[in-house]
């Protein structure tokens, strides 16, 4: 059984993009199909160019491909990243959501399982605020919220963020060894959790399955 991940990410000067390339390699270790996808940039030239690291980056990346709603609709699970903007997502990132209100009126963001990661110059910039605030998105969709939660060491070794990944600083190297750890445990928690929901979905397919979960249902509301 194979599943599909679209990690659709915005990133400025490159640090997002280095958990997005992370949360890839996560989840492609599983089996699962991975897109790696950026929305479009909304600030104009001048803004870029008044910064070396943001010029350089839009330049390097200008080749990958856009996000649309057609990656939305194909993928199994989501990753999401953003940088903070005063604990907010970005609005480049928030734009692209906010076009996806014909597939959520159609039902079909529902049930599919999401993850967030995100980085802020400061220590205390408003990570996990960007996370929760993009989270209230994932609420509407009905969407199923997989956050790493202290599931596993490397989190604790990132800073231990359990709402999803988070870089802090503004190093040129972008994200440290730990934090890209971290970020490839999420990619790959996200895929493992949607094999299992698939697995399920496909047993209760098979009538006997489904006559014993009828039967194991009936027992306990008697």
């Amino acid at each position: 059984m194979t599943v599909k991940v679209a990690v659709i990410h915005y990133s400025a000067t490159g640090t997002v993009h280095a958990l997005a390339q992370a949360v890839v390699e996560g989840a492609a270790s599983t089996g699962a199909e991975v897109r790696l996808r950026r929305v479009a940039e909304l600030a104009p030239d001048s803004a870029i160019d008044r910064n070396p690291r943001w010029r350089q980056h839009a330049d390097a990346t200008a080749a990958l491909e856009e996000a649309t709603l057609d990656d939305l609709a194909w993928a199994d699970a989501f990753a999401f990243g953003t940088p903070s903007r005063f604990g907010a997502p970005a609005a480049q990132l928030k734009q692209f959501i906010d076009q996806a209100s014909g597939l959520w009126e159609e039902g079909r963001l529902a049930d599919k399982p999401v993850t967030v990661f995100t980085a802020a110059f400061n220590r205390h910039g408003g990570t996990e605020a960007t996370i929760l605030s993009l989270s209230n998105v994932f609420y509407h969709w009905g969407a199923l919220i997989v956050p790493p939660g202290y599931t596993d060491p490397v989190v604790f070794a990132a800073g231990g963020n359990p709402y999803g990944t988070s870089s802090t600083g503004s190093s040129e190297d972008g994200p440290d060894a730990p934090t890209l750890a971290a970020a490839r445990y999420q990619g790959e928690r996200l895929a493992r959790t949607t094999l299992r929901l698939h697995a399920g979905a496909q047993a209760l397919a098979t009538p006997d399955v489904v006559d014993d979960a009828d039967s194991v249902l009936r027992a306990h509301a008697g």
